[in-house]
């Protein structure tokens, strides 16, 4: 398999500015930030999608997450921060390699939310949900 961007990056190939490292994990600043602080946080095994990744990684890579979370919080004095995974192409993932994206926001910011991803589909409380479907579609896909 090629070496994804970022696993060039977390061989040194590549700068990077870190924030943290661990040894299945790591965290840097984006370099395109969609506000200050932007980090995306990488696991060092390189899959495309998380349910492809060793079920070590997932846990320490949420760990990561927890963690730069807290640490751009405390720094920017904010409580919030959206937390974006992109998984797979069709889900708008430009580098094969997972990595999810934590940024810190504050009222006002001009960021947006996950409901601008999908603009055309009415905004909650529009529509009455349709409790029947939703309740077949919970059976069809029930792990318990």
């Amino acid at each position: 398999m090629e070496l994804s961007l970022f696993s060039k990056i977390i061989k040194g190939e590549i700068p990077a500015s870190f924030i943290a490292k661990q040894e299945s994990w790591v965290a840097f600043l984006d370099i395109n930030p969609r506000a200050e602080g932007h980090t995306l946080v990488v696991p060092v095994e390189q899959k495309q999608r998380i349910r492809d990744l060793s079920n070590e990684s997932q846990h320490s890579l949420m760990e990561g997450v927890a963690m730069v979370s807290e640490k751009l919080c405390n720094h920017f004095g904010t409580p919030d921060c959206t937390i974006v995974v992109h998984d797979g192409p069709a889900a708008g993932q430009e580098i094969p390699h997972v990595h999810i994206h934590v940024i810190p926001r504050s009222k006002g910011d001009g960021g947006k939310s996950l409901l601008a991803m999908f603009p055309d589909i009415p905004h909650p409380g529009k529509l009455d949900p349709n409790f029947s479907a939703l309740t077949t579609l919970a059976e069809q896909l029930s792990l318990v």
